[in-house]
């Protein structure tokens, strides 16, 4: 019995460890021959985050999964995207969270507002505090 489950484990541990151990794509750690669009793929690539490391960028990532996205970038670029479109098909593709420069949407405008909302309410209360004491101050006189 112990070793159907140490078969069974080892069977279905296979295919996570065969995603790691896949060659990187080719432009995962290749520049881009051109030097305009190599900075901007750099660029960009510092504005994506890495959805795996998750606080850094996929220019400064080493996980496997930023090599794919780096690929992505210079490969899409090579072909003539703007990088205006490679985000917009990257935040389709893996949602809002892989940018550091989040778009005000439906779902994200709660997020912009809120801060302002509490600065005001903050000043409301700090006002009206100051206000009943500067009375209570000039009649104790």
């Amino acid at each position: 019995m112990k070793r159907l489950i140490a078969l069974l484990a080892l069977v279905l541990a296979a295919p996570l460890a065969a995603q790691d151990s896949l060659p990187p794509a080719p432009y995962a750690y290749n520049q881009l021959e051109d030097p305009e669009l190599e900075r901007k793929a750099h660029d960009l690539m510092l504005t994506l985050r890495c959805l795996k490391c998750q606080s850094q960028s996929i220019a400064d990532s080493d996980a496997p999964m930023a090599g794919d996205m780096r690929h992505q970038v210079r490969t899409r670029l090579a072909a003539g995207e703007t990088p205006d479109q490679i985000r917009t098909w990257m935040i389709e593709r893996y949602g809002n969270y892989v940018s550091y420069e989040p778009r005000v949407t439906a779902t994200t405008w709660p997020l912009f507002v809120i801060p302002f909302v509490l600065l005001l309410i903050a000043g409301l209360i700090i006002r009206g505090r100051l206000t009943r004491k500067a009375p209570a101050q000039e009649g104790a006189e």
